[in-house]
């Protein structure tokens, strides 16, 4: 078995070194081997979601919603009562999406639940326009009254609708900013602080329900449910996003341990009591707080570069804005908290004996921290490593190193995005294909750029390698 570490370039492979070892693992290893866990796929999540709707609307009916129908703008007041309902749910789902629920966390990943907090607000969304337009109309309707002069009237004279009308347009702000264009005009810090006006804007548009909604007012049943429903979202929320992260802190006693300079990144190793009871795995990220006197109220999720040996747990770092930047000058023995470990970017989804491991950028800490795991159980790895620049490329000479002792192969792949060769595209099929035969019999681990992660994803389809195999964590690295 050899060990290559390549550096390729748009003129080809250049083979920088080759090794000869001895292959020390005895028998033929099965090319194939049972999962260790099986992903699921959000069906329970799904199926109570569905449960709920149809609760919400069976209530809707005892409420004595068919009765709208047969009065003037009944029609509109019914569509406005159901769309409401249905986006006060809807709210309910986005709060434990972002709860960052353990249970379902471990099993979907940050990713998925991530993209589908994305969709699923923006539908909440439209519920909510939907039932403004309706509610508006319906009651217009009922009064005779013009289409302004009646939400003039519902604005400023019909209690708690004045705060509704705040949380709507709270939601819509930060809808906005969750637009691609406005995120990538936004600094992290600006964005996050946009982001936690939701909660206000959910707690507003609770408190109007419960205050006029004739789902409330007058309906018992309906108000023990909604109260549960929004009260278990809340919980999930203070307990998992607050609760569990100051308990840990408190119980572990996370310090920064030393910070080591890492080429164009830095390293910061922490410390602390019983870490080899944190249920923290290679491949996870935490969302970190370092208690510094400037930024002790921000957050920022970053990978563990190292497998977590017990001892100490290991990010790192590159400077790629304001708050990335001032990691580098945190100062030993300072405070932190650590919210998670978070993702399914582990090995214990794998259902593949081989592995390939691709990192882009600094989104190569998790695909180093995995690499350290796997070789310990001496598998057949490959690693893709892609950087504009060698100067670029941080933790090289360690991945370099675990490849050379563990029989790994290691190829770097260098140049400009928009670089191609003769036969494509840098990591196109046919590099890929070139770099890795027998792709399609390898489980798959890719952390990057999300360009170059969507452009990876369709050249391993198009190579035939099973979607099952395609592990990806597009929030497993600092942005």
């Amino acid at each position: 078995m050899s060990v290559r570490l390549a550096a390729v370039s748009s003129s080809g492979i250049a083979v920088h070194d080759l090794i000869t070892t001895v292959d020390s693992r005895p028998g033929h290893r099965p090319a194939h081997r049972k999962p260790v866990q099986v992903s699921v796929r959000g069906k329970g999540l799904w199926t109570l979601l569905v449960l709920n709707a149809i609760a919400a609307t069976a209530l809707f009916l005892v409420g004595g919603g068919a009765g709208d129908l047969t009065v003037s703008g009944g029609l509109m007041t019914a569509l406005g009562r159901v769309s409401g309902l249905y986006g006060a749910l809807g709210l309910a789902l986005q709060l434990v999406l972002i709860a960052r629920v353990p249970w379902l966390e471990r099993r979907l990943g940050m990713d998925r639940l991530t993209v589908w907090h994305r969709w699923s607000g923006v539908g909440v969304l439209w519920l909510l326009v939907a039932h403004v337009v309706f509610a508006t109309l319906g009651s217009a309707a009922s009064h005779r009254n013009s289409v302004l002069s009646e939400a003039e009237i519902l604005l400023f004279d019909v209690p708690d609708v004045l705060q509704a009308a705040a949380a709507m347009v709270l939601l819509v702000v930060v809808a906005a900013s969750s637009a691609r264009a406005a995120r990538r005009r936004m600094r992290y810090e600006t964005w996050h602080f946009v982001h936690l006006c939701a909660y206000l804007a959910v707690i507003l548009g609770f408190f109007h329900q419960v205050a006029i909604g004739r789902d409330f007012v007058d309906a018992p049943l309906a108000r023990l449910y909604w109260w549960c429903l929004y009260g278990g979202a809340l919980g999930a929320v203070l307990v998992f996003r607050l609760g569990l992260p100051l308990g840990r802190g408190v119980r572990h006693g996370l310090r920064v341990h030393a910070v080591v300079p890492e080429g164009p990144g830095v390293s910061v190793y922490v410390s602390g009591r019983r870490l080899d009871r944190l249920p923290a795995r290679a491949g996870q990220f935490f969302l970190w707080r370092f208690l510094t006197r400037d930024h002790w109220w921000q957050a920022h999720p970053y990978s563990l570069s190292a497998m977590p040996d017990g001892a100490t747990l290991r990010i790192t770092v590159k400077a790629l804005g304001d708050a990335s930047a001032a990691v580098r000058r945190i100062r030993p023995g300072t405070r932190v908290l650590a919210e998670g470990p978070y993702g399914a970017f582990t090995s214990k989804v794998r259902i593949r004996r081989s592995v390939l491991l691709i990192g882009g950028g600094i989104g190569v800490t998790p695909i180093r921290a995995l690499l350290e795991e796997l070789t310990r159980t001496r598998e057949d790895i490959v690693v893709i490593y892609r950087v504009h620049h060698l100067r670029d490329a941080v933790l090289l000479a360690e991945m370099q190193q675990l490849t050379h002792d563990h029989d790994a192969v290691l190829h770097v792949v260098t140049g400009p995005s928009t670089t191609t060769r003769s036969d494509g595209p840098i990591l196109g099929p046919q590099h890929l294909a070139a770099l890795v035969p027998g792709i399609a019999h390898r489980d798959v681990y890719l952390c990057g750029p999300p360009g170059m992660t969507t452009s990876v994803l369709r050249a391993l389809a198009a190579l035939g390698v099973p979607a099952t195999q395609c592990h990806t964590e597009r929030f497993a690295f600092a942005t």
